[in-house]
């Protein structure tokens, strides 16, 4: 991915139909009172596929039936969603609900059933209301316009507070590409796929093995570096759909302008990453917790992670407090190899902490940068080169309210 940043082109008015051949819609069903709960993403020819799909052991039953069409077949076309409901911890009734929105997503735009994923998100353990969606599926009509693919994203939302997409072009074989995503996630955001839906799209040529391998890739440095409350869901996954209507040459490691497209793919999932970070449930700042002088990247994530994740660190950000006890404790319980007499830690451009000993700093210039929407950690370890970013989100008043009220 060793590309100059100049060849990236960010897309303003980025949608997920704005690769070629792509279509896009979200309606109103009649799952939610009032709100868009019903999608779909279409593309004109069948796409190479590649997914990433949450750890839990307990998978939905959408969740299910797509994997099992990105494995067996390795393409898609079409991939229908609904919000509102997670039609997961639902047994036997559950799976023939997400095998029956799977057909008849596929009688409506005269497809194989086996070329459609589904995903669904919303309460778990409530049985599906199917009568609105599949009047809803008859009802889809995606276009390629901004319109649709603004109502798609809007229709795969839960307590999410805003829309997630973006969307860059870039040069392959002398053939413009774009790569083109939208998200949803809010709450139950945990590293290794959690509570969030991402959709990417792309007019390039690459065939399903090396997309999957770039989907890994990029996964772990991106949606696996977020966390809000260290919850991890049941319906949680990354689709990327490639339909090759750029008409280059296929995409391989091989391939001269491999690294232009990975740059690409990683840009696209660390925009919707740090979007999904930064929109936690009741959140009011983003955090960036950065490691370098790790033993290894891995180890650098891993405590980044930590400390993005720690409650005690979220809460006194929440609160513009520079206790940064509370970060090099994160530090010292991750798991990772550390020397405590190497590590030193910046709040912004304040350094609190140099090789393991406190360093006086203003109470009152750290206040006020921790005030500021975004807040950043620095962690050097001076271990080895390692390096490493997670994203997270501060821990509200706002977060608890939501979540003791989320079915009511």
């Amino acid at each position: 991915m060793a590309v100059a940043v100049q060849q990236l082109k960010r897309i303003s008015g980025n949608n997920i139909a704005t690769p070629k051949g792509f279509k896009a819609v979200g309606i109103h069903c009649g799952l939610k009172h009032k709100k868009y709960d019903l999608a779909v993403l279409l593309s004109e020819v069948p796409a190479s596929v590649a997914g990433v799909f949450t750890t839990n052991a307990i998978q939905a039953a959408p969740l299910v039936v797509t994997k099992d069409v990105v494995k067996k077949t390795g393409q898609m076309q079409a991939v229908i969603i609904n919000s509102g409901n997670a039609n997961a911890v639902t047994g036997k009734q559950g799976m023939l609900d997400a095998l029956t929105m799977q057909e008849k997503t596929a009688q409506k735009f005269g497809i194989a059933p086996n070329l459609v994923g589904v995903a669904s998100t919303g309460v778990i353990g409530e049985k599906l209301n199917m009568e609105p969606v599949l009047k809803g599926i008859e009802n889809l009509n995606p276009t390629s316009t901004l319109e649709g693919s603004i109502q798609f994203s809007q229709a795969i939302l839960t307590t999410d507070t805003v829309t997630k997409n973006t969307a860059y072009r870039v040069e392959v074989d002398g053939k413009e590409i774009t790569i083109a995503g939208t998200a949803k996630g809010s709450g139950m955001i945990e590293p290794n796929m959690a509570t969030m839906l991402g959709f990417i799209t792309t007019d390039a040529k690459v065939d399903t093995g090396h997309l999957q391998d770039a989907l890994k890739t990029v996964t772990d440095l991106t949606f696996n570096s977020i966390t809000v409350d260290g919850d991890t869901s049941t319906n949680d996954m990354v689709l990327v759909l490639a339909n090759g209507m750029a008409e280059n040459e296929p995409l391989c490691p091989d391939h001269p302008d491999w690294g232009v497209f990975m740059q690409a793919l990683h840009a696209v999932a660390q925009d919707l990453a740090k979007m999904i970070a930064k929109d936690g449930e009741g959140a009011t700042k983003l955090v960036e917790v950065e490691v370098s002088g790790a033993v290894t990247d891995e180890e650098a994530r891993k405590i980044a992670k930590t400390v993005v994740g720690s409650p005690l660190v979220k809460t006194a950000i929440f609160g513009c407090d520079a206790n940064w006890g509370r970060i090099i404790a994160a530090v010292g319980y991750s798991g990772a190899s550390i020397d405590p007499l190497g590590i030193s830690i910046k709040i912004g451009d304040t350094t609190v902490v140099k090789d393991g000993e406190p360093v006086g700093f203003s109470e009152e210039e750290l206040l006020l940068y921790l005030k500021q929407p975004e807040v950043k950690i620095f962690v050097e370890l001076n271990k080895g080169s390692g390096q490493g970013i997670a994203w997270g989100c501060d821990l509200t008043y706002d977060y608890v309210q939501i979540n003791a009220s989320y079915r009511s």
